[in-house]
């Protein structure tokens, strides 16, 4: 990767301090970006009302509030890809291992219904999140705003702490959703990895391991859909965090936003170009990725594929998250080109109706 001064005025945008709790005295949710996580997303305090503009049942307001969490993990030789979800019917997560230089991926998955066997922090500074039964175990547990990463699963034992470099910032976010929700969502990426990683017994050092968190909740619309990319790289010029999305927070602001040695820069608006539709056994094609002022421009070749489709009449999900390498360039916030070569990340195609 290379930077040179690039002919593109950069138009800084900026961020509030983070409040302590997401609902403000009138019952109303605080929209824009944050300097920080937010303590408190009191969504109890949440004044939601159907659409027309009556109060919301408690029934509806339990019902339609949605979550999950996923975390990233890069060494130089796997990818380890954790989520765990809360639709209120079910409980969901998944685990998968990604071999990089055999291009092979085995993942597990665990569904639960109405909130037995499973639990998710209400909060992206402090709670856990996890998940048990035959297929083995997963926990998220944030302290301070901290994720500790506890696997136990597909061969992978892990006990990892995930901490930004000093006075890094996540991308925190919130925007009004469909006609009177709202979802936050906290991104953080390219983080240092500290603690243990076993993958099938052989001890995995960590000096050159880096990951990603997602935090995102809200009054989410009933059926949506979003295209994301994501990337936690360790590059010549040191670490490198990207995330890119469309379809979900674009109402005021976005969640793009892009990091290097823990600065972060908050991006524009990005278009997604891909091919959903394939001809059976043709390999996916190139992805193209970019914004209209010319600050993001890059392509994806995809390497593998963890897909999923539920049609359970009142869910459906039709998720396909692809693993391969990036090419081109990213403006930052300063003017400086970055040039990307064949950097490992991760798109996503995700329809979901919850």
């Amino acid at each position: 990767m290379s930077a040179d001064r690039a002919l593109w005025t950069p138009k800084v945008l900026t961020s509030s301090t983070a409040p302590q709790s997401l609902i403000d005295d009138k019952g109303c949710a605080i929209y824009g970006h944050f300097d920080g996580p937010v303590v408190n997303l009191a969504a109890d305090k949440f004044r939601y009302f159907n659409e027309m503009d009556k109060p919301a049942s408690k029934w509806a307001k339990y019902f339609d509030f949605k979550q999950f969490q996923f975390v990233s993990i890069v060494t130089p030789h796997y990818v380890i890809g954790v989520a765990l979800a809360d639709i209120r019917y079910v409980g969901s997560a998944f685990c998968y291992l990604y071999d990089i230089k055999q291009n092979q991926l085995i993942e597990t998955s665990w569904l639960k219904p109405l909130g037995m066997g499973y639990q998710m922090s209400a909060s992206p500074m402090q709670g856990s999140a996890k998940i048990k039964g035959a297929k083995g175990s997963v926990e998220f547990d944030i302290e301070q705003g901290t994720w500790r990463v506890k696997l136990d699963t597909l061969g992978i034992e892990a006990d990892l702490y995930l901490q930004p470099e000093p006075l890094s910032l996540p991308m925190a976010m919130c925007n009004p959703t469909g006609y009177s929700g709202w979802t936050y969502t906290q991104k953080h990426n390219a983080l240092n990895v500290k603690g243990t990683l076993l993958i099938n017994h052989e001890p995995q050092p960590l000096q050159r391991v880096t990951a990603g968190y997602d935090f995102s909740a809200g009054f989410m619309r009933r059926e949506t859909s979003w295209r994301w990319a994501s990337i936690n790289s360790l590059t010549d010029e040191g670490s490198l965090g990207l995330n890119l999305a469309a379809g979900v927070n674009e109402t005021g602001c976005n969640e793009n936003v892009f990091w290097l040695n823990g600065e972060r820069h908050l991006l524009g608006a990005v278009h997604f170009e891909f091919t959903r539709q394939r001809i059976k056994g043709e390999q996916a094609r190139q992805w193209r990725i970019y914004s209209d002022n010319g600050q993001v421009e890059l392509t994806f070749t995809p390497q593998n594929c963890r897909q999923e489709k539920l049609n359970l009449w009142l869910i459906k999900s039709n998720f396909r998250q692809y693993l391969g390498h990036f090419n081109g360039s990213i403006i930052d916030n300063l003017g400086n080109k970055h040039q990307l070569t064949n950097v490992l990340g991760l798109t996503e195609d995700h329809f979901a109706r919850w």
